[in-house]
C-alpha cells in the first residue's frame, strides 16, 4: 500500500512538473524582460537590464464564482513583434508616435488567455475571455510584489467618491496604513535609480482600480470600486453610491479586459516622453475627425465672471461673455467657455439657459468672431436629458462640453464616459472631463475627448491652493501626465511666494513665480490649453500675452534636457520649425544650463521670459529678453524659488 502511494505521489509530481512551464518575452532592444510562470498560478515576473525588478506577482480573474489563473492548463502560447507608426487625430507629444514591443500570448483551457507586451519603456499584461455573452465579474487579483520596499508618491484617494485631485503623499510602500489607498498613476523610486509607474489603459466597461499595501509584504495590491447598488443625491451634482454590489462588472463574455502596466525609466526624463497609455489603447474609432480642432480657451469661472474696466456689469450675462469672446478674438484664441452656471442648476434644464443669457445671440456673436464656445455642464445634468441637451447644442452651434463632477470610476461610470464620447463625437462636439478618474487611453478611440482633469491644479487656489504648489507642480508631469493629457489651466497673473499667499474665491491667486506660471503652457500637456486668469488681468500683461498667444497646444516633437521628479525640469517642444522652452523648479532655487545644441545649425532668434530679481519676494516680478543664439549657445538660467523660465526660438 505503501509503494502504490509513493508510486502515485511520484506521478502526481511528475505531472505537475511537466505543466509548470516558464516563458521568457524580451523587449526589442533588450531592455525589458518578462518571466511568465505556469504551475499552481500564473505568475510573472520582471527583469531591467539584468535588474530584478518585479518578483513573481500572481495573476487572475474571477468569473461567475471561478477564479481564471488558478491550477492554469495551458494550450499553446504565440509571439509575435509589433512596430508600427499610430495615427493620430491630435500631436500631443509628437507628430509620429511608433508602437515598437514584443507580445506573447499564452491560451488557456477553460476560455482565457494572458497576453503579455514587453516594450524598451515599460511592460504590460492584460486578460482576454472567449466565454458566455454576459459574465459576473467577482474579483481580479492585481498585485505587484516588489524585491524590497520602496519609495513612492501616493496620491492618497479620499474614498471611491473622488475627483482625483489628490496631493502626492511620498512615502515608502511600508508607511500605508490599513485604511489608506491610492489612485493612479503612482510612482515608485527603487533604490537602483531607475523609475517605475504603474497606471493601467484600454478601460472599457469595468471599474478601474487602486493601489494599497500588501499586508506588510513589499508588495502594492489592487482594489476596485464594486458595482453601485444605491445612491445618495445630496445636491444638484453630487451622486455618491452608498451600497454596492457583491460583483464588480456584469460585461461580455468575449472581450479583452483592460492593460495593467509599468512604465519603467533609466531616467526621470524617459517619464515624460512615455506614451504606453495611448499605445495600449483601443485604435480610432470615428470616419472623421477634421473638425477636432485643438487650441486655448478663456475661463470664466477662477474669477468667478469678475471683469473690470468696463461699461457693464459683470456676470453670467451675454455682455460679459461677449467680452470673453472678443478677449479671445483678439489674442487668437480657439475657444471661449461658459462655465457650469449659464442653465438653473436647481432644474438642470440645458435647453433653456438663464433669462442673462441670450444664447443664440452669443453663438452668432462667437461665429462672427470665429472663436468656438465650450458650455459646461454637470454630468447628472446631461444624463438626465442627454440627446436634447446635446442636439440643442449642435443648433447652437457650440463647439464643446465640460462635463464636471463625475467623481467616480466604478462600471456604471465608466461606460457613461464611453456614452457621452460616442453621443458628443456623432455630434461633432469636443469634450473635456472635469471631477474625472485617471486618462486610460479613450483619447485614442475618441479624440474629441480632448483633455480631462483628475489632477490638483490651479483652481484648487481659489479655497486653499497650499497642496497645488511648485511641488505638486514638479510631481504630477512624472505621474499624471504620463497617463494623457491634463487640463491644470495655466496662467495666472496674480503670483505669491508663500509668505503672501490667501486664498480668495473670486480674486484667486497662484503660488510660485510669474515665469513658474507661464512654463506650464510648455510643460504641460493638453491640446485644450485652458488659461486660468480674467482677461482684465491679461489685457494688462501685453509681454506676457505676446507669448501666451502664440505658444502651440499640440507638438511636433520633445526633447528633455533635464530632469528630476519633484525637483525640476528643463524640456523643449517643437511646432514646426519653432521650438519652445521651459523649465520650471520646485521651492527650491537653482541654476540650470541652457544647451541649445539640439537646434539645427543657423541663426534664431530667442525671446525668453525669466524670474525677476525680486521674485523671491514679490513673485509677479519677471524680465522679457530678445536675442539672437545658434546651436552653439548655452544659456544659463537662474530659477527662484517656485520659479520658471520660457522661450520662444524661431529661425532667424
Amino acid at each position: 500500500m505503501k509503494r502504490l502511494q509513493l508510486l502515485m505521489l511520484v506521478l502526481l509530481t511528475n505531472q505537475l512538473v511537466l505543466s509548470a512551464r516558464e516563458y521568457v518575452l524580451d523587449s526589442p532592444d533588450g531592455i525589458n524582460k518578462i518571466h511568465v510562470y505556469t504551475d499552481d498560478r500564473i505568475w510573472y515576473q520582471v527583469w531591467h537590464r539584468e535588474i530584478l525588478i518585479l518578483e513573481k506577482s500572481p495573476i487572475s480573474i474571477t468569473i461567475d464564482n471561478t477564479e481564471l489563473g488558478v491550477n492554469p492548463r495551458p494550450v499553446r502560447s504565440m509571439k509575435r513583434s509589433v512596430d508600427q507608426i499610430i495615427p493620430q487625430v491630435i500631436q500631443v507629444k509628437r507628430s509620429e508616435v511608433r508602437d515598437r514591443c514584443n507580445e506573447l500570448t499564452i491560451q488557456f483551457r477553460g476560455g482565457y488567455s494572458v497576453i503579455f507586451r514587453a516594450y524598451d519603456d515599460g511592460v504590460a499584461y492584460r486578460i482576454k475571455t472567449s466565454l458566455n455573452d454576459q459574465v459576473t465579474i467577482n474579483n481580479e487579483l492585481v498585485k505587484y510584489n516588489f524585491p524590497q520596499d520602496h519609495q513612492g508618491a501616493f496620491p492618497i484617494a479620499d474614498g471611491y467618491f473622488t475627483h482625483y485631485e489628490r496631493p502626492h503623499v511620498v512615502q515608502m510602500i511600508s508607511e500605508f496604513k490599513d485604511d489608506q489607498f491610492s489612485c493612479l498613476p503612482v510612482l515608485l523610486a527603487p533604490e537602483k535609480g531607475h523609475k517605475l509607474v504603474i497606471t493601467e489603459s484600454d478601460l472599457w466597461d469595468y471599474p478601474g482600480f487602486y493601489l494599497k499595501s500588501g499586508n506588510g509584504e513589499n508588495a502594492l495590491q489592487a482594489i476596485f470600486p464594486r458595482y453601485p447598488k444605491s445612491y445618495s443625491i445630496p445636491n444638484d451634482k453630487d451622486v455618491i453610491p452608498v451600497e454596492r454590489e457583491e460583483y464588480l462588472a456584469r460585461t461580455s463574455g468575449r472581450r479583452d479586459f483592460p492593460w495593467r502596466l509599468m512604465a519603467i525609466s533609466d531616467n526621470d526624463g524617459e517619464l515624460l516622453e512615455n506614451e504606453l497609455v495611448f499605445k495600449l489603447s483601443t485604435p480610432l474609432k470615428l470616419t472623421q475627425t477634421d473638425w477636432i480642432k485643438p487650441g486655448k480657451v478663456t475661463w470664466d469661472w477662477y474669477n468667478a465672471n469678475n471683469v473690470y474696466g468696463v461699461e457693464f456689469e459683470s456676470g453670467i450675462n451675454t455682455e460679459t461673455y461677449e467680452y470673453y469672446i472678443d478677449f479671445a478674438a483678439r489674442f487668437g484664441l480657439t475657444y471661449a467657455v461658459l462655465e457650469i452656471g449659464w442653465y438653473d442648476i436647481s432644474t438642470n434644464d440645458l435647453i433653456n439657459p438663464l433669462e442673462s443669457i441670450d444664447m443664440e445671440s452669443l453663438a452668432a456673436y462667437a461665429r462672427e468672431k470665429n472663436v468656438g464656445l465650450i458650455l459646461g455642464v454637470t454630468w447628472k445634468a446631461l444624463n438626465d436629458n442627454m440627446e436634447p441637451a446635446l442636439d440643442q447644442f449642435q443648433k447652437w452651434g457650440i463647439k464643446g462640453i465640460k462635463v464636471d463632477q463625475m467623481q467616480r470610476d466604478d462600471q456604471w461610470m465608466v461606460q457613461y464616459y464611453q456614452k457621452v464620447a460616442r453621443a458628443a463625437a456623432s455630434r461633432k462636439l469636443l469634450v473635456d472631463f472635469h471631477s474625472s478618474y485617471k486618462p486610460t487611453g479613450i483619447r485614442r478611440a475618441y479624440p474629441n475627448v480632448i483633455t480631462t482633469e483628475g489632477v490638483s491644479g490651479q483652481e484648487q487656489h481659489k479655497w486653499e491652493g497650499k497642496s497645488t504648489n511648485p511641488e505638486n507642480d514638479l510631481i504630477i508631469p512624472f505621474t499624471r501626465m504620463l497617463a494623457g493629457p491634463m487640463d491644470y489651466s495655466p496662467g495666472a497673473m496674480r503670483n505669491a511666494q508663500e509668505p503672501n499667499y490667501r486664498p480668495i474665491f473670486d480674486r484667486p491667486m497662484s503660488l510660485g513665480t510669474r515665469c513658474h506660471q507661464l512654463a506650464m503652457f510648455v510643460v504641460y500637456e493638453s491640446p485644450l490649453q485652458v488659461l486660468a486668469d480674467t482677461p482684465s488681468h491679461y489685457l494688462k500683461e501685453e509681454e506676457c500675452m505676446e507669448f501666451i498667444s502664440v505658444v502651440p497646444t499640440v507638438w511636433d516633437d520633445i526633447k528633455v534636457l533635464e530632469a528630476k521628479f519633484g525637483d525640476y525640469v528643463l524640456l523643449a517642444r517643437r511646432s514646426g520649425d519653432e521650438w519652445y522652452i521651459g523649465a520650471m523648479t520646485d521651492w527650491t532655487a537653482r541654476d540650470l544650463t541652457l544647451d541649445l545644441s539640439f537646434l539645427d545649425p543657423g541663426s534664431y532668434d530667442i525671446q525668453y521670459y525669466q524670474d525677476g530679481v525680486n521674485a523671491e519676494g514679490f513673485a509677479s516680478d519677471y524680465k522679457m529678453i530678445k536675442s539672437t543664439v545658434t546651436n552653439q549657445h548655452k544659456i544659463p538660467i537662474h530659477l527662484a524659488s517656485g520659479g520658471g523660465w520660457v522661450a520662444r526660438v524661431t529661425k532667424h
